[in-house]
């Protein structure tokens, strides 16, 4: 065999190697991409994705919509040539597995985190909401969890209404930790509480709850520290006065929160936000109406772009990273509040977009 004939030969067999090697072969490493955008103002997967019962609605056009980004699962490894396509892929983002799945937890872990962060982000998305258009929500301070093999373990459950510890009402969540530090470890304390039942019935059937009970704990030493502890988290817990329900399966985190406290604004009031507009956005709001950063943002954006959206609602400390590559067609509008976003829409639908703030990389 002619020498030049068995280098071309070697040189295929070796690439041919290497393509197999890099197919074969995983990499400890995720892929993540622009995922599904969802209309808050509209259906998803038949019905609508926010509904309201007990309070008038009013008609709406447009969109509101809430982003997301798609990651690989964690079982699934990356081969070498996923991790190259992806590094290559202007619109996906390749990152080490143990930033989206941390070693230290399991995949079950961080799917529960995400379904609570979710959770979460509704419940403060409809107090926002609410406020915003001048509707009082109620509030109490329940029993956020219950630490596994703690005092409170069987006796305490997550949902019961804390309404004194020691005699003393509870306002407030820390007044719970401080009225129980009061005591040394191995005292007791005692809570008097609605129990989660009967505090769901009350809610339902719009009436003070007819049922408490008295719970005495023997106090613990923390793990960390010589404070007395019961193994407890309180937590605030809001009640609304006419029903809001979220439809949206399969989401995680907590970064549609904004988006869906305007979906809310937008159907209890008579004023159309978009004006017939293509929004979406992204952002955590707490329930004073602040909103917050999120992780992902050039792919929510590139995911907004593609599914037809004029304007991108970007929070604050997302902006000069969004502005560093924002893709045509699409503006980025700076919001640090849910009034922000409000006063934002207005301009929108009036056309007034001239002054609207800008992200900008600085």
């Amino acid at each position: 065999m002619p020498r030049r004939t068995a280098t071309m030969l070697a040189s295929l067999l070796m690439l041919i190697a290497l393509l197999c090697a890099g197919v074969l072969i995983p990499v400890p490493y995720a892929d993540m991409s622009p995922g599904p955008t969802v209309n808050t103002i509209g259906e998803h997967d038949g019905e609508p994705v926010l509904q309201i019962t007990g309070h008038q609605t009013y008609p709406t056009s447009g969109h509101l919509n809430m982003t997301t980004v798609r990651v690989t699962g964690s079982q699934y490894r990356m081969n070498l040539v996923e991790a190259v396509f992806g590094w290559l892929n202007h619109d996906d983002l390749v990152v080490p597995h143990e930033t989206v799945y941390p070693d230290d937890k399991t995949p079950d872990q961080v799917s529960q985190e995400n379904a609570e962060e979710f959770s979460q982000s509704q419940e403060t998305a409809k107090v926002a909401a609410l406020k915003a258009v001048g509707i009082k929500v109620g509030s109490r301070i329940v029993v956020g969890s219950v630490v596994k093999g703690g005092p409170a373990e069987g006796k305490l459950h997550a949902g019961d209404v804390i309404k004194a510890v020691d005699g003393t009402e509870i306002k407030r969540t820390e007044d719970v930790a401080k009225l129980v530090t009061k005591h040394k470890p191995g005292e007791q304390v005692t809570f008097t509480v609605v129990p989660v039942k009967e505090a769901a019935e009350a809610e339902k059937a719009k009436r003070e709850p007819k049922e408490t009970r008295t719970v005495v704990l023997k106090t613990v030493k923390a793990p960390e520290d010589k404070r007395a502890i019961v193994g407890i988290n309180a937590a605030v817990d809001h009640t609304f006065p006419f029903s809001i329900d979220i439809k949206l399966p399969d989401i995680g985190g907590p970064s549609a929160g904004l988006m869906f406290a305007l979906g809310i604004v937008d159907k209890l009031t008579p004023d159309d936000l978009t004006g017939g507009k293509f929004v979406a956005g992204t952002g955590t709001i707490d329930d004073k109406g602040v909103v917050g950063p999120i992780g992902g943002i050039a792919m929510k954006i590139v995911a907004a772009r593609d599914k037809g959206a004029r304007y991108f609602l970007t929070p604050k400390g997302n902006c000069a990273t969004a502005a560093k590559d924002t893709p045509d067609g699409l503006r980025l509008v700076k919001v640090g509040t849910i009034d922000d976003a409000l006063k934002a829409l207005e301009k929108i639908r009036k056309g007034d977009t001239a002054g609207l703030p800008r992200c900008t990389t600085g």
